[in-house]
């Protein structure tokens, strides 16, 4: 069986959350759930330093404007993470190439990134915290959810990811004005601590 539909759907879990993708796949992996998981990702260390990532990005990521710093930092991270589970994955199943796993794994973690990031932008224009830890909760939910239903139907899994990518997408051009908002804020914050800083 081709390993691509779980290479899409980690892809895309991991532009969402990567630290939760390594964990959820190599505790799988480690329990012997899924016997498609590489051993590198079942290492303790690895579990370890995951876990620890995964708490951290649990709590930055339900502080308005935190997140979204933290978002900027992962938008290198992400990505990558994508790619390296894609080609793990590949190589462990061996019917998908290296490069074409780790391409699919990492675009598809760099557009669900963007969507996340973007959201994000838009949902700390509105003064209340309750909706960053609202929509939090359910990314990690979310990511929890359709990786787990991966390791046992992956076909599905993937179509439910594209589902919500292409959802994600959408809701994304529709919020390009708040976007906007969020950035000219930012700007404007960065103007006013660099004139205090100068003020005598």
């Amino acid at each position: 069986m081709s390993v691509l539909p779980l290479v899409f759907t980690s892809g895309w879990a991991s532009g969402i959350n990567a630290y939760a993708v390594v964990l959820l796949l190599g505790l799988f992996g480690a329990a012997g759930i899924a016997d498609d998981v590489p051993q590198t990702l079942q290492r303790p260390e690895v579990l370890i330093v995951a876990g620890v990532l995964f708490l951290c990005e649990a709590v930055a990521d339900k502080i308005p404007y935190v997140d979204s710093l933290w978002d900027s930092v992962h938008t290198v991270v992400r990505p990558l993470a994508g790619a390296w589970v894609g080609t793990l994955l590949a190589g462990q199943s061996g019917s998908l190439s290296d490069v074409a796993a780790g391409l699919i794994g990492g675009s598809t973690a760099l557009a669900s990134h963007a969507v996340k990031a973007g959201t994000r932008m838009a949902v700390n224009t509105s003064p209340e915290p309750f909706s960053n830890i609202a929509l939090s909760l359910a990314e990690d939910l979310g990511v929890g959810g359709v990786v787990t239903f991966a390791v046992f139907h992956p076909e599905a899994a993937a179509v439910i990811a594209a589902v919500l990518l292409a959802g994600g997408l959408l809701t994304l051009l529709f919020l390009v004005s708040r976007i906007r908002r969020f950035l000219r804020r930012r700007a404007q914050r960065r103007e006013e601590r660099r004139l205090a800083s100068r003020a005598p």
